[in-house]
Parts: C-alpha cells; sequence; structure tokens
C-alpha cells in the first residue's frame, strides 16, 4: 500500500534529481529514501526513476505519478490543519505566503496584527517571489498566500484580486522625471530591475514587456539584482534607473534614495495583488484571518479592487 512517507521520499527525489540530495532535504540517510522509492515501486509495479551518472530523472510513470503524489500530499496536510485548526489561534504556527516586495506593504506590521490579538502563536511568512508561492500553494506548503498575478497560472487555484498597485519609474536625475516614461523611452533606458532569478515570470518584467512589445525590445537591463532595496540603492548612487511598484517607492526612495523620486508610465501600468488558494480548500481559522490582515494592510497602501 502507498504510504505519505514514500509519497514525500518520491516527491524530494523527483524535486532534486538525486537521492542524495532529497535525503538531505529530508533529514533521512540515503540507503533509507532508496528504500522508500524501491518499495514505492514495487508497490506500483514499475520503475519511477531511470540512473544518470550521479542523479536520477523520472521515468513516463514518474511523470505521471507527479501531480497526484503532490495532490496526496497536500490533500493530507489540508487535513492535518483542519484538525489542528481548533486550537492554531491560541498555539502552533500560522504560516502565511507572502511576494517578496509585498513584506515593504505589510510584512512586519502584518504581524504585528497577528500578534497583538493571539500572541501565544508563532507566525511564519513564506516566499521571494510570487513564481514559488505558487508552487508552495499547490504542493500544500501553505494554505494562503498573497501574490502579484500578472502572470499567474489560475489552475487549481482560487484567485481573489484585493488591490492595484502602480508602477513607476525611479530616477535621481530630475530632468527624466519631468515628463511620464513612453515604451520608446523606456526602451533607451539604463535600468538596474530586481528578482533577476525570476526574470522569465516576474510580474513587473512581464509588465515591461507586454509594454515595449510595439517597439520590439526588451527592458535593457544594465544592472541584475535580486532584492529591490538593492536596485532602490543603486539608483540612488545614480547608476542606473528603475520601475518599481508606487508602494516601494514610498516605502525605500526616502529611506535609501533619498534624492531620487518617481514618475508614471504612459500609459500607466498597474500590477494586481490578490489572494489565492488552492480551489475547493477548507480553509483553516489560522489561514481566514491571515487573508483578512493581510488584505486590510495591502488595500490601506495600494488602489483597492473587488
Amino acid at each position: 500500500m502507498l504510504s505519505l512517507h514514500q509519497l514525500r521520499c518520491f516527491l524530494a527525489t523527483y524535486e532534486q534529481g538525486s537521492l542524495t540530495a532529497a535525503a538531505d532535504q529530508l533529514g533521512y540517510a540515503q540507503p533509507s529514501i532508496s528504500e522508500q522509492i524501491r518499495g514505492l515501486e514495487r508497490t506500483l509495479g514499475t520503475d519511477l526513476f531511470t540512473r544518470v551518472g550521479r542523479g536520477v530523472v523520472p521515468t513516463t510513470a514518474g511523470e505521471a505519478l507527479r501531480p497526484h503524489a503532490e495532490r496526496t500530499i497536500a490533500a493530507a496536510e489540508e487535513a492535518g490543519r483542519a484538525v489542528r485548526g481548533v486550537t492554531s489561534l491560541e498555539t502552533g504556527t500560522i504560516r502565511f505566503g507572502i511576494f517578496g516586495t509585498a513584506r515593504l506593504y505589510a510584512g512586519a506590521a502584518l504581524v504585528a496584527d497577528v500578534l497583538a490579538d493571539h500572541p501565544g502563536v508563532r507566525v511564519e511568512l513564506i516566499g521571494q517571489n510570487s513564481a514559488d508561492v505558487q508552487e508552495d500553494l499547490r504542493r500544500g506548503r501553505i494554505e494562503a498566500a498573497m501574490i502579484a498575478v500578472t502572470q499567474v497560472n489560475a489552475e487549481g487555484l482560487d484567485v481573489t484580486p484585493v488591490a492595484r498597485d502602480e508602477l513607476v519609474y525611479i530616477s535621481a536625475d530630475p530632468d527624466r522625471l519631468r515628463t511620464p516614461i513612453t515604451a520608446d523611452r523606456l526602451a533607451r533606458a539604463s535600468l538596474v530591475l530586481a528578482e533577476t532569478t525570476w526574470r522569465a515570470t516576474d510580474s513587473t518584467r512581464v509588465l515591461l514587456r507586454q509594454m515595449l512589445h510595439e517597439t520590439g525590445r526588451n527592458p535593457a537591463t544594465r544592472i541584475e539584482v535580486e532584492d529591490v532595496e538593492t536596485a532602490v540603492e543603486l539608483v540612488g548612487l545614480g547608476l542606473a534607473d528603475s520601475v518599481v511598484h508606487r508602494g516601494v517607492a514610498a516605502q525605500l526612495l526616502p529611506r535609501l534614495a533619498p534624492h531620487a523620486g518617481h514618475v508614471s508610465l504612459r500609459p500607466k501600468q498597474f500590477d494586481t495583488l490578490a489572494i489565492v488558494h488552492r480551489a475547493g480548500a477548507t480553509l483553516s481559522p489560522a489561514a481566514q484571518l491571515m487573508i483578512e490582515l493581510a488584505t486590510r494592510r495591502i488595500q490601506a497602501v495600494a488602489e483597492p479592487v473587488g
């Protein structure tokens, strides 16, 4: 009979491409992971991985099993949360997904809101980029999250837009801020952009590529960085300009680039922020609380929608 432990070992091996790496991720010895995979293969009557060098690659059967394993693990996690939810607002851990720049709007304040009424809980805010947060939702690692939804894959998710935030052009050169930035001017700008690891799916970059489609060009980055704080600091040093959410500009320019300013794009561009969770999920009281508080916080600094 299949076990959750076997499926967790399978998914870790699938994600890591290595039995050794899967063992490190799960905190087990490598032979233990190998035995769990062999047991699963015996139960299913087929090989799930093929060895390639020091790693493994999934077989066709392994590829077919992956989405079912993910849903099974997610359902088991949801069942556990439903039981724990009875006391989760008194003790235990509350986990909520939040993409990187949203922590600037609501991160610390959101935690403070939770602890003000529920001082006995432990709080975890999970995520760096919206794409990663979506993956955590699909795998059942978190119940609910707030993400930017320009590039969201809504399959299997309930998506509720709650706010939108304008993208603005920031620069330390006041001459560049006298009029809104057109697609042609943006195409010729020397930019620093954050979220370089997620450059293909980051919502800000997706919107900029759509804006520049008519010019036949992509945003020309002079500098690539991971965090938006570094991007804003570089703008303050006059080494490049950038495009960020208006809420980010309001939070970071006074502190990290006090001589820089911002101006709208033309036409204006907006990123939609939404609450997401797995479709049809029964949310725990803790998740419902986080959704309520996060929505209130984000709508206080961005334009409410819905």
